[in-house]
């Protein structure tokens, strides 16, 4: 009896660590490699930056907040954290990488191909989403 509770417990853990694991590479958002290496066509000057931050408030800061720290007024009602734009993980993505999320989406993050249907307009958000981590 002392040894099935034993095999039923270990059996529990194994299985509650292993359903961790799935769920952490879930959590892994592939960008193709075109996308990673994919460079920033536009400049960041502060005219840029400043619409740039202007299509921020307008598509993204309901759910990213203000200041990009994922916590707008839309955020508390999202299954997936909206993340936020001033961490070292967020900063350390390549421009490319970030464009394809916010052209793509995932999961809560809708795509906004249709929204933002010119690239150039994405990258000027993606400008401005770099001073959010300055």
């Amino acid at each position: 009896m002392k040894n099935s509770i034993f095999v039923l417990a270990g059996s529990i853990i194994l299985f509650m660590v292993s359903m961790s694991f799935i769920v952490d590479i879930q959590d892994i958002w592939e960008v193709p490699e075109k996308y990673v290496n994919m460079e920033n066509p536009t400049s960041s000057d502060k005219e840029s930056l400043k619409y740039g931050k202007s299509l921020y408030s307008k598509h993204c800061k309901s759910c990213h907040g203000k200041e990009g720290l994922g916590d707008g007024p839309k955020a508390a009602q999202l299954d997936t954290p909206s993340g936020d734009f001033t961490e070292e993980d967020f900063q350390s993505q390549s421009d490319g990488a970030l464009f394809y999320k916010a052209r793509e989406g995932r999961d809560d993050m809708p795509t906004f191909k249709k929204k933002i249907a010119d690239d150039e307009d994405m990258w000027l958000i993606i400008n401005y989403l770099r001073t959010l981590g300055e």
